[in-house]
């Protein structure tokens, strides 16, 4: 079946309406209509929830748009599904289920004209079925038995609303690559009769499946890989909404939950300051604190005062009090890397990782001067997990620049360029090559 793309729109309001539906709605719409009909029909869901957004596209514009549209695309989709599992018979008794549902009111369909203006912003409610839905989507899609690549493609594309192509583009695979890992997921879950249903046992692992999704999609949002941008906003903005959902239910409102998405709160916070008009990549130390997104912020802190609460300290709490310390400092040179040090000593002895031995090294260098750093990452200098990391490299350079070692420091500007990374980042490393003298 044809993988659902955003739906071409008019020009105007209600061209933003529909796109904002599309990635706002679409996901909770294309869970509660699995819940209906079982997760055997998630592709017809999908399917129903598209055509449903193209005849808004078709009728909206010369009928008005309605008193409440999520609610008219919403019976929209149903019809379209019940009428197509009504010509399968063996699809008789799901049909006689979405045909029990209640349908919605007239005064909720009838259209609304002029259409005025309307906040495009509408948070999901913590007590509604669709906050229900949605959660039991995102453990759904994060089944341990799928792979991780699988799991963040199903997660990305029935709740988040990504098309194919736009899945394929942030990851840099064909759209031919990413449909196949669905096509496999759904088919899975078909074979091993996974119900739509919060999991009766292992909530816990489910949750923590789900949490390292929604991370690994932000991280490829936050500093991609590779391509040509630095930074994927839509990526970040989907992973901390999915993670707002678990952290807002009941079932699912775990101190890690809190915890992850304080941290994702932070980084977002500094997103505007990441790059410049450019596209060149910002250093952390040279940002414009201006620029800093203070709402997030304040936001981080709430889900951080929340994550205290538990009886454990996970990755998520050491590094969100990490990206704590870098939000409220008024500078980089006032910045608390005392603190920093003593938090990513703990986050080494609690889960030891040759990447937090690298950022370690670098609060280290602030601490006692970059020689130290230097020191300390010779322990994970042969590591093979940094082989082809270019980061290594890239930071060794900058401290031995700061040693004023300039030659060497082009040594190692020279071998991470060698090694792959993003454009934004590939310009950045020449920069500061240039600044050094030349490779051998």
């Amino acid at each position: 079946m044809e993988q659902p793309v955003p739906p071409e729109s008019p020009a105007g309001g209600v061209g933003e309406l529909v796109d904002h539906l599309f990635r706002h709605s679409a996901g909770q719409m294309v869970a509660t209509l699995t819940r209906m009909l079982g997760p055997q029909n998630l592709s017809l869901a999908e399917e129903v929830v598209q055509d449903a957004l193209v005849r808004a596209i078709e009728i909206w514009p010369h009928r008005g748009v309605p008193e409440n549209p999520r609610a008219w695309l919403m019976q929209v989709a149903r019809n379209r599904a019940l009428d197509c599992l009504r010509r399968e018979a063996t699809q008789a008794r799901k049909a006689g289920v979405l045909a029990a549902e209640p349908t919605l009111s007239p005064a909720s369909l009838a259209p609304m004209a002029p259409m005025g203006p309307m906040s495009l912003a509408n948070p999901l409610d913590p007590e509604a079925p669709e906050a229900d839905d949605s959660l039991v989507m995102i453990l759904m899609c994060c089944h341990p038995a799928l792979a991780r690549e699988a799991q963040v493609a199903l997660t990305l594309k029935t709740v988040g609303g990504f098309s194919v192509d736009e899945i394929a583009r942030a990851f840099l695979l064909r759209p031919a690559t990413v449909a196949q890992r669905l096509v496999r997921a759904k088919r899975l879950l078909r074979e091993r009769r996974v119900a739509f249903e919060l999991p009766a046992r292992g909530l816990g692992a489910r949750v923590d499946r789900a949490l390292e999704t929604i991370y690994l999609m932000f991280n490829e949002g936050y500093a991609a890989t590779a391509g040509d941008d630095l930074v994927r906003s839509d990526l970040c903005g989907e992973a901390v909404r999915l993670a707002a959902i678990l952290a807002e239910h009941p079932a699912t409102s775990l101190p890690e939950v809190h915890a992850l998405l304080a941290l994702m709160l932070f980084q977002a916070s500094r997103l505007p300051a990441r790059c410049d008009a450019e596209g060149a990549l910002v250093l952390l130390a040279d940002q414009d604190r201006r620029l800093w997104d203070r709402a997030l912020i304040g936001r981080a802190l709430g889900h951080l005062e929340q994550c205290a609460t538990g009886k454990r300290a996970t990755a998520y709490h050491l590094e969100a009090g990490i990206a704590a310390c870098h939000a409220m400092a008024p500078s980089y040179a006032a910045t608390d890397w005392a603190q920093i040090l003593a938090l990513y000593d703990d986050r080494l002895a609690l889960a030891p990782s040759p990447v937090v031995v690298l950022n370690r090294a670098v609060a280290l260098s602030m601490v006692e001067g970059p020689r130290a750093g230097i020191a300390a990452l010779a322990e994970v200098a042969a590591d093979p997990r940094l082989r082809d990391y270019y980061l290594l490299p890239a930071t060794l350079a900058d401290l031995w620049l700061r040693c004023g070692e300039r030659q060497a420091a082009a040594a190692h500007y020279c071998r991470a360029l060698e090694l792959s990374c993003s454009e934004p980042e590939r310009r950045f490393l020449l920069r500061r090559l240039a600044a050094c003298e030349p490779c051998s």
